[in-house]
This record gives structure tokens, C-alpha cells and sequence, in this order.
């Protein structure tokens, strides 16, 4: 890993399974997310999910991982949204990255042509950790509270 005036970079290597089809990319600078593509045309109907090729393999190094997100904009016009999210690929994967989208409009369907961008793809450091069994946990404030312990939507000010 790099340090540059734009921020940490790290590569990252990458297999195109189909080389018509655009490999990862940031839209923008300091973009968390890197598009990735679909390797065909389709249509979502109402309801609809669909699991969707990228064309794209990658090989993460141990102690990273890649999520796939939603694209904000597909989620905001149409509804489309990745079903998973955010979706996992592991370090020791090496196969086609997928993406698994659901279009959530109840009346029109979606359609897709091969190159649209459908997810965005996020590398992080992550963590291994070893796990010890024991009796008790610490306390804290929250405690076991769990779902809705501190407060909903429309619960008002505490």
C-alpha cells in the first residue's frame, strides 16, 4: 500500500472474464465505491431478483475483503437494490463476482443492458479474530437491549 496526494492505494488483482465489458472503476475521486457492470441484458420484473455475471475475478489479499453496495441511484429511481447487501467476497475467492439485485417496485420492471453499471465494489481491512468462550460477558450500559432499545422511528426525543 502507497500513500498518495488523493489517499491510500493498493492494488488489487484483476482477471476480466469477458473483455468487452469495462473493468472496475471510481467515478469520481475519493469515490469509496468502484462500479462493476453487467456482463448481460436483462429485465427485473416487479418483485423480481436476479443473480447478475460481472465478468470480473479478483485476488484479494488475506485480511481484505471486497462488498458489493447498491448503487444509490438505481436504488432512488427504480427501486433496485443488491438483495445481500452488502454482498461478501471473501479473500480466497477467485470465481466471477455476482451480484444479486431485486427490483422492490410493486409495478415496473427494470431493464439492464450488458456495461450498466449495477453495484458498487468496496475494499476493507478486515480483522480475524479468535474466539473464547466464557461464562459471563462485561457489562455495559445497553446491556442485552436489543432491537428498538434505544428509541425508534417516531419514539420522540429521550
Amino acid at each position: 500500500m502507497t500513500a498518495t496526494d488523493s489517499g491510500a492505494t493498493m492494488t488489487v488483482k484483476l482477471k476480466m472474464l469477458d473483455d468487452g465489458l469495462a473493468a472496475p472503476a471510481y467515478a469520481h475521486p475519493g469515490d469509496a465505491g468502484a462500479d462493476l457492470c453487467t456482463r448481460e441484458d436483462f429485465t427485473l420484473g416487479p418483485g423480481e431478483r436476479r443473480l447478475v455475471p460481472t465478468g470480473v475475478s479478483i485476488a484479494l489479499p488475506f485480511g481484505y475483503v471486497a462488498l458489493v453496495h447498491p448503487r444509490s441511484g438505481l436504488a432512488a429511481r427504480h427501486g433496485v437494490t443488491v438483495l445481500n447487501a452488502p454482498g461478501t467476497v471473501d479473500a480466497g475467492y477467485r470465481g466471477e463476482i455476482s451480484v444479486t439485485l431485486v427490483n422492490t417496485d410493486r409495478t415496473e420492471p427494470v431493464s439492464f443492458r450488458r456495461g450498466d453499471r449495477i453495484a458498487q465494489l468496496l475494499i476493507q481491512r478486515v480483522e480475524t479474530v479468535r474466539f473464547d468462550t466464557v461464562d459471563e460477558l462485561d457489562g455495559t450500559a445497553r446491556g442485552a437491549g436489543g432491537f428498538g432499545s434505544t428509541g425508534g422511528f417516531g419514539a420522540g426525543p429521550r
